[in-house]
């Protein structure tokens, strides 16, 4: 199961399009921004229906709590910190890459410009961490 936080709603349909090309089977949620992703998270309403993810893709630029925000506070939870995070985001900052990696992100992933090299991508990521890397919990 992947959680995706991201607000660009054409990324989000580009990240579920890539998996199912890649058929890779994976059921994914979809939220707006890091607010919603610790509620789904937590279960919380609307979210009260929510399985614990095997992976979250985490753009950084978001409204509300961005990226950033979000890393830091999952990676300060005990019961979330597990969770692989990987981050997927239009920024190319060095700054933003490093920050992300010392707060605890699994990777670091630019989005590329191009239709076919972003789906390209997911589908990659999709191969990697939901058929090859073993995680904890799951089978």
């Amino acid at each position: 199961m992947v959680l995706l936080v991201e607000d660009e709603p054409a990324d989000a349909h580009l990240v579920r399009m890539a998996f199912k090309e890649g058929r890779v089977l994976v059921d994914i949620a979809h939220v707006q921004d890091g607010v919603e992703g610790f509620a789904y998270l937590h279960g919380e309403p609307p979210f009260s229906v929510s399985q614990r993810p095997d992976l979250i893709l985490l753009d950084l630029n978001m409204p509300r709590m961005d990226g950033r925000q979000f890393l830091q506070q999952i990676k300060a939870d005990t019961d979330l910190c597990s969770i692989p995070v990987l981050v997927l985001t239009t920024s190319d900052a060095e700054r933003d890459l490093v920050s992300s990696y010392t707060q605890g992100a699994a990777g670091y992933i630019v989005k590329p410009l191009e239709v076919d090299d972003f789906i390209r991508t997911v589908r990659g990521i999709g191969e990697y961490w939901i058929s090859v890397v073993r995680l904890p919990g799951r089978n």
